[in-house]
């Protein structure tokens, strides 16, 4: 027997107002009662963003309602989902505040959802601020004796590789993460890292990143004709926001490299502003064969086009980019940081480079731009592990798993 339950379909313009009535099922994918979860993330393209909204989606599917808090909606979410709700957290323009305030309002406007959803759980993805957030927002509600959800606090890596490093706020971080009912780490490599610069005792959960790839909608060849890629050039693609820690010189160096061979390629989805990156480009003369494309949407149709993927960061708790680029079978170079080989097996779905290797990185990459039959194989391995180690229906049940055992020991 199926209940029917109604469900708000959100309009993204007028936060929480009613404008359709529609009506859901219970989904058999889930397991147990539906939980009531409110994700609090950042709404930009970086990896955090993109992993907390394809969770939250995928918990939506699974029949739970889904309570998004951010300054503006989530850039990769299905805004047709049933379950979804989105909340929007203003920012106050106070001249008190030499800057804009982001904790605060937040922290108020968790205690609002929470007072008027009644909500299980509360995943709040990096410490701070969101945990920091949700932390005073619980004390404000048990004041105001308001029912608050168990807070799980998700680690992604900046909060732990850079901001905890920092005495000005490290305390503060260490704090919302001890304070927290529970909290997971994207990769064993990250909860060392918590562990040793931290030095925590708090328990720390480790689940994976998944990626759940969309079905391709254009050819190969179409999408290389657009981007101007011949057939029988050899692309390379590289997907992230441009950070330092991305180290994007080095992957223009690396195309420097090779420019010789002009059927070498590469494309960069870029989610910030590739401008800075242009006098180096000009300087390495490699402006003929390189593509920038920014803040793409449907990433599947590029990566789909390509032939290779290209990362060189100096340091990656797991490697979203990296794992979108292996579930459409293409073999990936990458540096050996961080909880990158945690994901890429070296020399069977891709090959690792020490951080800054350029010339190792480019030897490889002239290498398999001669040997199609060894990036087909390379290729082919790379899908089946992302497909099998790292897929929605396997991470997700995880995070339902945990928190059910949170509610449970949390109460």
């Amino acid at each position: 027997m199926m209940l029917f339950e109604p469900i708000l379909f959100l309009n993204w313009d007028l936060p929480r107002e009613i404008i359709k009535m529609g009506f859901f099922t219970t989904s058999k994918k889930g397991t147990g009662k539906s939980l009531k979860i409110g994700i609090v993330c950042y709404p930009s393209v970086g990896g955090s963003g993109i992993v907390a909204t394809g969770l939250g989606s995928e918990l939506a599917k699974r029949g739970h309602e889904v309570h998004f808090l951010s300054y503006d909606p989530p850039f990769a979410l299905d805004r047709k989902l049933p379950n979804i709700f989105f909340h929007k957290v203003d920012f106050n323009g106070y001249e008190l505040f030499k800057y804009p305030d982001y904790t605060l309002p937040l922290a108020v406007r968790i205690v609002d959802v929470c007072k008027e959803f009644k909500l299980d759980i509360l995943h709040v993805h990096y410490a701070v601020p969101h945990a920091t957030a949700a932390l005073l927002a619980k004390d404000i509600a048990d004041e105001e004796k308001i029912p608050f959800p168990n807070i799980i606090t998700t680690l992604h890596g900046t909060d732990i590789t850079l901001l905890a490093r920092d005495k000005t706020v490290m305390p503060v971080i260490k704090y919302s993460i001890e304070s927290s009912c529970g909290v997971t780490a994207v990769s064993e490599s990250l909860k060392k890292d918590t562990i040793k610069n931290l030095d925590t005792k708090k328990h720390i959960e480790v689940i994976h990143n998944f990626y759940t790839p969309k079905p391709v909608a254009k050819s190969a060849e179409e999408v290389r004709k657009e981007i101007g890629v011949a057939d029988t050039d050899f692309l390379a693609i590289h997907l992230s926001n441009l950070r330092k820690v991305k180290r994007i010189p080095d992957l223009l160096a690396i195309l420097g490299k090779v420019k010789e061979n002009k059927k070498i390629k590469l494309l960069i989805l870029a989610g910030a502003d590739f401008a800075p990156f242009k006098p180096l480009v000009e300087e390495l003369g490699i402006g003929d064969q390189i593509i920038i494309k920014r803040n793409v949407l449907d990433i599947e149709n590029y990566i789909n086009a390509a032939d290779i993927g290209i990362y060189t960061s100096e340091t990656e708790s797991f490697g979203m980019g990296i794992l979108e680029t292996m579930s459409y079978g293409k073999p990936v170079l990458a540096t050996n940081a961080g909880g990158i080989s945690e994901v890429l097996q070296d020399g069977k779905t891709g090959y690792l480079f020490g951080v800054g290797k350029v010339d190792d990185f480019a030897k490889k990459l002239l290498e398999l731009s001669y040997d199609e039959s060894l990036v087909k194989k390379i290729g082919e391995n790379a899908k089946e592990r992302a497909r099998s180690n790292f897929c929605s229906e396997k991470i997700v049940a995880q995070y339902e798993e945990y928190y059910r055992k949170i509610i449970s020991s949390c109460g």
